[in-house]
């Protein structure tokens, strides 16, 4: 039996699917190796996964119903990761489809396909971007979210709030996780680290939003694919304690769990870019801008429920995360 893992020529998707394969799991990769960024840069992470003898390649759109369907008859699908989505929050004002095609119709095939092949456990990314306009911090899977302030986050809470519709109606057990700010080596380029590091490297200014107040739970990678595989092998369950009368968010009668995964230690994005000059030994041209819609000022995870249930929260610090980062940057770019 197999672990389906959509996303797998993603950032976060490879990663993981290294991980699985190195610790001898068969895993399916689905992606649609979409151009939302660099193609080639997806091609270069599946050209290190395709040569497992344990991997197979899948390539599929989400929203492909039919195709979808035929996955789960003819594939050994036993538990699924699903890290595949539309994401971004600023392409969301540009081209808010590719979300509901995406992150709706696609998570609902994957629903449907989960609940046909009676899987074990649908493990699924939801985001830190689903708590929308909260500002109490840390941000708790316990505190209510019904305030999204991007499509991309709206979609996101609908994930969640599907995946405990088929968790309550047909008893598999979903777990969402909510990811913080992911960066590390092979990360995508439409985000922050990415676009300063190449900006800096090619001495072009860089756009620096809320004019560098913006403070971010940033998250290096590999810890990220710990706390995922760690959730993946410990199925969600009902909670006995939970009451219909005061109604916990974080938890349930039906076997479905959401958990953030942040490194709970929220730095200034201007820290953040300090630490990216010292590594690159460049100074950064700043373009000092206003909050974007759709942007929050801040991201801070409470993550006491994940180390209580797998004995693990994300501890790597930037000053080492992004100078991996900029070491793989400079290695495959040869700059």
């Amino acid at each position: 039996m197999a672990i389906l893992l959509t996303g797998a020529a993603g950032f976060i998707g490879f990663h993981t699917a290294k991980r699985l394969l190195d610790r001898g799991d068969d895993v399916v990769g689905l992606d649609n190796v979409n151009d939302y960024y660099d193609v080639r840069l997806k091609e270069a992470r599946l050209a290190q996964l395709l040569p497992h003898k344990r991997f197979h390649f899948v390539k599929m759109n989400l929203a492909d119903r039919q195709g979808m369907a035929k996955l789960f008859v003819e594939q050994p699908i036993a538990t699924v990761i699903h890290l595949a989505a539309q994401a971004g929050v600023r392409y969301s004002l540009i081209n808010p489809h590719a979300y509901t095609d995406s992150n709706i119709e696609g998570f609902m095939n994957i629903l449907e396909g989960c609940r046909h092949k009676k899987v074990g456990h649908l493990v699924y990314a939801s985001s830190s971007s689903v708590y929308g306009g909260n500002t109490r911090m840390p941000f708790s899977v316990h505190d209510n979210v019904d305030h999204p302030v991007s499509l991309y986050a709206a979609s996101k809470k609908a994930n969640e709030l599907m995946a405990h519709c088929y968790a309550h109606l047909y008893r598999f057990p979903c777990t969402g996780l909510r990811f913080f700010t992911v960066y590390g080596p092979w990360g995508r380029p439409d985000m922050a680290l990415f676009i300063f590091t190449k900006a800096i490297i090619e001495g072009r200014p860089i756009d620096v939003f809320n004019f560098g107040k913006m403070r971010r739970d940033f998250t290096y990678v590999d810890d990220i694919v710990e706390g995922v595989i760690r959730i993946h092998d410990r199925p969600a369950a009902a909670d006995p304690a939970w009451s219909s009368e005061t109604p916990d968010p974080g938890t349930s009668s039906a076997p479905a769990k959401v958990y953030n995964i942040g490194n709970h230690s929220p730095v200034e994005l201007l820290r953040f870019i300090e630490v990216l000059e010292e590594t690159i030994g460049k100074k950064a041209q700043k373009n000092l801008l206003p909050l974007q819609p759709g942007d929050v000022p801040a991201t801070y995870a409470d993550v006491d429920d994940l180390m209580r249930d797998v004995g693990f929260k994300p501890e790597t610090p930037i000053e080492v995360g992004v100078r991996r980062f900029v070491e793989w940057y400079r290695a495959y770019y040869r700059v």
